[in-house]
């Protein structure tokens, strides 16, 4: 510290009386001088303490106004947690649950048929949306519908893949939701979110979203994912391929979360959401560089349906929607499967076409593609089809697909006897597609 008595003398010194007064010329030697930096480091040196005791006193008084660790007063009114003040950890669901009463008041349409409810597709699609699609493509697409909840819509850039998906939400009055398909997917999260460890919250997506609402209605929903081959099918899509396969919707239940908060919406139960059973996932596939092969275990639960070309124009009368609920889409699918079961005769044509896959391409049928083409044949003609079209169709995308594991060399050398026993059982004007197939498989080779 500076001592304070030196104070006197160094006044004396600046501001001394000379013979001579002081000029400019003098100042800068004086400001210079030894006994003016002592003046500065004493100014300094005062500003410094000056500031610490005024820090000093300030905290002092805010000890003395709260203290550090002393309980705060008890109030009356019930404290918020930030849970509460949040409104939970599942911000969209929750807004859901609130709203739920807008999802189940609708007036369906009980008198469709399959039949017409193809037509006045076909009909509204072009009508409205200016969509032209071939009514055997909107065949294979409501029959395929009736087999699985996964359908796959492959084919060249342009043909009507994600348009089909759109106008069918539009047609049934609950438009579809389109999921773009991310190359860096990897797991469940990145379709269905994940919780937030830092913010407490979820990030809920569009597709949780729509899932949530869809356990609310009584509507058919269609999510269609996007290019879903960009990224590898079975990796993202693993969980909802296993639980698609039980046979009780009730026990088909996605984990959500790992634990369960009081504020979790109602529908989320031990946190984890129910597939909804009047949800359809439509893919659509590009085969290019720039996407994976689509593995056996997706195209064997899925249906496929190929759009390699552009539907010629045509004029469509005046259409409007028709508002079907899931239910009723399958009562009809039941009625028709009784109705329009398989004939005695193609089942045997079946059996001595498996006989001979098995004996010359160790390759089956198996029971879950026999069950798809139960389901599936009886509702394509209740759609207005023929059976040995919807026989050839399913055949080409279930069975003939699989040669492509064979070995190239004997697959060419035995494509020909196939293709005659084809014509052999089935007749040389039927089966087209299959054939095609494998001719196709053929020149690969």
């Amino acid at each position: 510290m500076l001592n304070l008595p030196l104070l006197p003398p160094v006044a004396a010194l600046l501001f001394r009386k000379s013979e001579s007064p002081l000029t400019l010329a003098d100042l800068p030697a004086l400001l210079s001088s030894g006994t003016a930096i002592v003046v500065y480091i004493f100014i300094i040196l005062s500003l410094i303490a000056f500031l610490v005791v005024a820090v000093l006193i300030s905290n002092r008084e805010k000890e003395t106004a709260d203290p550090v660790g002393a309980p705060r007063p008890v109030s009356d009114e019930p404290q918020e947690t930030e849970d509460e003040a949040g409104g939970g950890r599942f911000c969209m669901l929750s807004r859901i649950d609130e709203n739920r009463n807008q999802y189940g008041h609708k007036q369906y349409d009980k008198g469709v048929t399959l039949d017409r409810f193809c037509e006045e597709f076909r009909n509204y699609a072009a009508y409205k949306l200016k969509l032209y699609y071939d009514i055997e493509d909107i065949r294979r697409f409501v029959a395929g519908m009736a087999v699985s909840k996964i359908l796959i819509l492959q084919g060249m850039s342009g043909t009507g893949k994600t348009s089909l998906a759109h106008a069918f939400g539009e047609f049934v009055d609950n438009r579809s939701t389109v999921i773009p398909v991310q190359p860096m997917w990897k797991e469940r999260t990145d379709l269905i979110g994940y919780y937030n460890e830092f913010t407490k919250r979820f990030n809920e997506t569009l597709l949780l979203e729509k899932m949530y609402e869809a356990n609310y209605s009584h509507d058919m929903y269609v999510t269609v994912l996007d290019e879903m081959n960009i990224a590898r099918v079975e990796y993202y899509f693993a969980e909802f391929l296993s639980l698609l396969e039980l046979p009780n919707p009730d026990e088909r239940h996605l984990a959500v979360v790992s634990d369960t908060w009081e504020s979790d919406p109602a529908q989320l139960i031990d946190g984890r959401i129910k597939l909804p059973v009047n949800m359809w996932f439509v893919g659509t596939a590009n085969n290019d560089d720039s996407t994976f092969a689509i593995s056996d275990k997706v195209y064997d639960r899925a249906m496929v349906l190929d759009l390699d070309r552009k539907s010629e124009r045509f004029v469509a009368p005046r259409t409007e929607r028709i508002c079907l609920s899931a239910e009723h889409f399958a009562k009809l699918t039941e009625a028709a499967v009784h109705e329009y079961a398989v004939s005695s005769r193609n089942r045997k044509r079946l059996q001595m076409l498996d006989r001979y896959l098995i004996d010359h391409f160790h390759i089956t049928f198996g029971n879950r593609i026999m069950k798809q083409i139960n389901t599936y044949i009886p509702v394509y003609i209740a759609c207005g089809g023929e059976e040995l079209i919807a026989l050839d169709d399913i055949l080409a995308k279930k069975v003939i697909r699989k040669l492509e594991t064979q070995n190239p060399i004997y697959l060419r050398n035995a494509s020909e006897g196939l293709l005659s026993y084809l014509d052999e059982l089935f007749g040389t004007e039927h089966m087209t597609a299959c054939k095609d197939a494998i001719r196709r498989l053929q020149r690969n080779a």
